[in-house]
């Protein structure tokens, strides 16, 4: 895990630095054009660490069940989570 937490904090970093990068592009007033691909650049950043967070998480659940420390329950819980991140 502490390499995908790693991971997720990097690119994480990096969407920071993106989203700095917007603000300054308008500020300076830069192409409407440029913004707005940068934009759904970081949209598709964000995209991607939430999978890979929702990911993770469910293979850990779904890991446990197999070992019976946890019942399928967890597949409720798991179909909440990803409604909301996709809504």
């Amino acid at each position: 895990m502490d390499g995908e937490r790693q991971s997720i904090i990097n690119r994480l970093n990096r969407i920071e630095g993106q989203v700095k990068g917007i603000r300054k592009m308008v500020e300076e007033e830069q192409n409407c054009a440029e913004i707005l691909m940068q934009v759904a650049a970081v949209k598709a950043a964000i995209n991607k660490v939430g999978t890979i967070v929702f990911q993770t998480h469910f293979r850990r659940c779904l890991e446990a069940a197999v070992r019976g420390e946890q019942d399928l329950a967890f597949v409720d819980d798991v179909m909440k989570m990803l409604t909301k991140y996709i809504s």
